[in-house]
């Protein structure tokens, strides 16, 4: 990680930012190293070139702080489900419980990838609105095949898609669980 992220971006000139002390550059440092652990060799050397044209100060030859740094990674490699300590604790919490019970879970999923914040009351409404004509539409379908009525190929596809996602979700509620459970 340092090695394709941060020694290339001092290589370049790049030096701590003004106002932050040696041993706060290097705490954040390695703080933005185990964040980004995930990534991928060709995806931190894309972060880096990105972050280059992204210093700071006058001279812009300062390190991009670190909020900056995951803002952009995000963009390039965003963490998988199970990587994101925010995704397992909204699932795990009677929110995601909910969202659950009440089939929108995808449409949260969606927005807690896109956003990365715990979810205000407007995000929760905008997913349930989001989310009622696919829930709706599920049911019409599960009903219309449990009386034997045959279902065309996009359905069938629509039902197993919408189910997987939920799968997805009730998985990733789990392992919230586990996470609380071993704190």
């Amino acid at each position: 990680m340092k090695r394709l992220l941060v020694e290339p971006l001092q290589q370049r000139g790049l030096v701590k930012p003004a106002g932050m002390t040696r041993v706060e550059f290097d705490a954040m440092l390695d703080s933005l190293c185990a964040k980004l652990a995930y990534f991928t060799e060709v995806n931190l050397m894309a972060l880096e070139e990105a972050m280059a044209g992204m210093a700071s100060g006058k001279a812009r030859d300062r390190f991009p702080i670190a909020q900056r740094i995951l803002e952009e990674a995000v963009k390039i490699q965003p963490p998988a489900d199970d990587a994101s300590p925010l995704i397992r604790a909204v699932f795990a919490h009677s929110l995601g419980h909910d969202a659950i019970a009440q089939g929108w879970a995808p449409e949260l999923l969606f927005e807690l990838r896109k956003v990365r914040l715990w979810p205000n009351s407007y995000l929760i409404l905008q997913c349930r609105e989001r989310a009622e004509p696919h829930v709706r539409r599920l049911a019409h379908l599960v009903d219309q095949r449990a009386a034997g009525r045959g279902l065309s190929g996009d359905d069938e596809a629509f039902i197993r898609k919408r189910e997987a996602a939920m799968e997805k979700c009730r998985w990733i509620s789990s392992l919230g669980q586990m996470s609380e459970g071993a704190a």
